[in-house]
């Protein structure tokens, strides 16, 4: 009897053992639209317990594209989105088949996974235009067991329908539809509970606290503020959406068609209060998702072997730059979004500066899983103090294409109807194509970008967070002619930085992660104020400008304008005849340039 119970503690050693060993485990919890800037988080108290407080939270996170479907598909193949080429959340340029048409289908994270030996689960929504006339040609892979939500009910708090493994749709009519996912995340985290031998990654990806969309009587779908359970009806009755500098500001900022909206009245902003008070009150049941799934985790005694990730596709304004609720912009109210990462090795209570995007979440996951890839435009995020001393980012690229589309009853601005079901009868924007740049350091904080009508923006981030002055304006020249990095005025900063838009616009891989090699082959040149040198000023001055030749409503690349930068020159590209042609004009021949002396001349 003795010999077995020895025999019996030295299997269950060599279990644990081997189950220590084995891949980590992956939890992804993705909400639609939540927001940071309106403190949102703050607003969730089991996520503040069992994710801020026992993981690291990163501040300075950004999507690169403001709007679901193609952030997702970022998020979920580690490409850029002029490399997915899905830039919408509708066909022709965006939605499920255009994930289908460029092989996102058979080549994104769920089956790289799976091919380093998960099992993988999802249940919510994962691609707009997935409906419940084309879930099934083709049926989405990479899952082992999925629960998806469909269109054109996605949205519909109380009227989900949904298709588990590829069955015919089923109705959930009455019932709260993150309530409904949730159910589905636990069952699907218990199948993956019951294998301690096999790694897993299981998504919830809940619509809170997206905008609610039901049919009207005309057969569109019209917006309003999400529904939210009758257990949370009573709570932030007294809330209001921070009256922040770019608050329905009186002095507006923004360029194109955003400089020139109307503030909004009063019966509006009240309107406006209440609906976040909405997206707050949906949130509460993806709060208290949270908690059953890391309390799962736990019982199981797998929570030391399993990352829990939790993020959003975009972020979210409401009344700020008189904005209508809604994202597609390029201001940190819909590109800086909530990440918060738990797992082995991650430090609790800790607040992160490191710059990271949806591009390097693919990469992080990847490295987590020990089957890294070296084709993606992302690297892997720092979870560690460690790493982020170590770590690459100062930028993030950020596009946009199509339209700029107000959600809630007042929406409206008056540039002409799209009429796909998701827009109504509202006015949306159809100039709201452009490309930008975030660059962050300690030092500085620059948003810069270029739109379709070539008109341009750049915000000092660090000292207007309320992205409100457009040095780039006539009316800002002023405070543009004090502003410096590394001693350098700003008419030398700003061809920087269009030289960086310029590589980024077209970036793969590598260039993505390293774009100022693209721009110095030599690799002596690795942050914006490298790039700062006096040596360099007419080499930028004479690079090709960020421009469009029209608006269009997806990647249309003939449209893009100029879509390669020029190379600093070295020696050794010159005879030395053409070396003292370039001495001549006062430019150093240390540095290589891929194409002709003319350039120079």
């Amino acid at each position: 009897m003795k010999l077995l119970s020895v025999l019996f503690a030295l299997l269950w050693a060599a279990g644990q053992q081997a189950i220590a060993a084995k891949q980590p485990n992956i939890l992804f919890i993705l909400t639609d639209d939540q927001d940071l800037h309106m403190h949102s988080l703050e607003y969730m108290p089991l996520l503040q317990k069992h994710l801020v407080k026992e993981g690291t939270l990163f501040l300075k996170h950004f999507c690169t594209v403001a709007i679901c479907c193609p952030s997702r598909a970022n998020l979920w193949t580690g490409k850029a989105a002029h490399n997915t080429n899905v830039t919408d959340v509708f066909p022709p340029y965006g939605g499920y088949p255009k994930v289908v048409s460029q092989g996102i289908n058979n080549n994104y994270l769920p089956i790289w996974l799976q091919n380093a030996g998960y099992h993988t689960y999802y249940t919510g929504k994962l691609w707009n235009a997935h409906n419940v006339d084309n879930y099934n040609a083709p049926y989405v892979a990479g899952f082992n067991e999925s629960d998806f939500l469909l269109d054109p009910y996605t949205y519909d708090y109380l009227n989900a329908h949904m298709t588990r493994n590829g069955a015919p749709p089923a109705s959930y009519k009455g019932q709260y539809s993150p309530d409904v996912t949730a159910t589905k995340a636990a069952t699907f985290l218990d199948e993956a509970l019951l294998h301690p031998e096999r790694p897993w990654f299981v998504v919830h990806a809940p619509v809170a606290p997206h905008s609610n969309f039901g049919f009207g009587n005309d057969g569109y779908q019209e917006s309003d503020a999400p529904k939210y359970a009758a257990r949370h009806a009573h709570l932030f009755k007294d809330y209001k959406i921070p009256r922040t500098e770019n608050f329905n500001p009186e002095k507006q900022g923004g360029v194109s068609w955003i400089k020139k909206l109307p503030r909004l009245n009063q019966t509006v902003l009240d309107y406006n209060d209440e609906f976040q008070r909405s997206r707050l009150r949906a949130l509460q049941a993806v709060d208290e998702s949270v908690e059953q799934l890391i309390q799962k985790v736990e019982k199981a005694g797998q929570l030391d072997n399993t990352y829990i990730f939790y993020t959003t596709d975009n972020g979210y304004h409401i009344s700020q730059y008189r904005l209508h609720p809604g994202k597609e912009c390029g201001f940190d109210t819909d590109i800086n979004i909530p990440l918060i990462v738990r797992g082995p090795g991650v430090p609790a209570g800790r607040v992160s500066t490191a710059v990271s995007a949806h591009t390097d979440l693919a990469s992080t996951i990847l490295t987590l899983a020990g089957a890294p890839r070296d084709d993606s435009d992302g690297t892997s995020i720092p979870l560690s103090e460690e790493e982020e001393q170590t770590a690459r980012h100062d930028h993030v690229t950020i596009e946009f294409w199509g339209l700029g589309i107000p959600e809630g009853k007042w929406g409206d601005y008056g540039d002409f109807n799209r009429s796909d079901g998701f827009g109504s009868l509202r006015h949306t924007v159809g100039n709201n194509t452009y490309k930008g740049l975030r660059v962050v350091s300690e030092d500085y904080s620059l948003y810069y970008s270029v739109w379709c009508t070539n008109e341009t923006e750049l915000y000092d981030v660090k000292s207007d967070p309320g992205q409100l002055h457009n040095l780039l304006s006539p009316e800002y020249e002023h405070i543009a002619a004090t502003f410096t990095i590394a001693g350098r005025p700003f008419r030398e900063i700003v061809p920087r930085l269009d030289a960086l838009v310029l590589v980024l616009k077209s970036c793969k891989g590598e260039t993505c992660i390293h774009p100022w090699k693209e721009l110095h082959p030599d690799g002596d040149v690795h942050s914006l104020v490298d790039a700062l040198g006096p040596r360099f000023d007419v080499f930028y001055e004479r690079q090709p400008k960020v421009s469009f030749l029209k608006c269009e409503l997806g990647f249309i690349k003939e449209s893009e304008g100029p879509l390669e930068p020029n190379q600093f020159p070295t020696a050794e590209t010159y005879s030395e005849e053409e070396k003292e042609t370039l001495r001549k004009q006062g430019i150093p021949v240390s540095f290589r340039y891929q194409g002709p002396i003319g350039f120079w001349t």
